[in-house]
């Protein structure tokens, strides 16, 4: 059972785990003592589909994504209020979007690993904290849904 604390936690994701099992224990920790959750995935388009506006499947993955999130989510944190959103296309226009909504306290990413990583995660991560004050964790998760290292703040 979670311990709530009244903490509003932003979970942005561009991947998700294979098993909220391979999730690390700060990352679990952050999701179980949340009192408010949202949930977004940005839209991930390849860098053609973009250019010519054809977001659909990207628009579907990330669908797919949110879904698979939800439940590992749900799972950690049963008593927790959630929400769910898919972002903009443009990742950090979604981070700036979800943050305005939701004034998190803390924002958990969740970044596609090197192996999968894509032109939209170019230096996204600094862009965000020149934006926001707002406490970061960040780790990432390969293509397997596995999270190769452990998570930074």
């Amino acid at each position: 059972m979670s311990s709530i604390e009244n903490t509003r936690l932003l979970i942005a994701t561009g991947e998700a785990v294979a098993s909220v099992d391979e999730l690390p224990p700060l990352v679990r920790a952050l999701i179980d003592t949340a009192s408010e959750i949202l949930v977004m995935t940005p839209i991930l388009p390849g860098a053609l589909q973009w250019l010519a506006s054809d977001t659909d499947k990207a628009r579907f993955e990330a669908d797919q994504r949110l879904e698979t999130i939800l439940g590992h989510v749900q799972t950690l944190a049963p008593d927790s209020e959630i929400g769910t959103q898919v972002g903009d296309e443009t990742p950090l226009t979604a981070f700036e979007d979800a943050i305005r909504q939701f004034g998190p306290d803390h924002v958990l990413i969740a970044l596609r690993g090197s192996d999968h990583k894509a032109w939209q995660e170019r230096h996204l991560l600094d862009r965000i904290r020149e934006k926001s004050p707002i406490p970061l964790t960040v780790f990432e998760i390969d293509q397997g849904g596995r999270v190769p290292a452990s998570p930074s703040q």
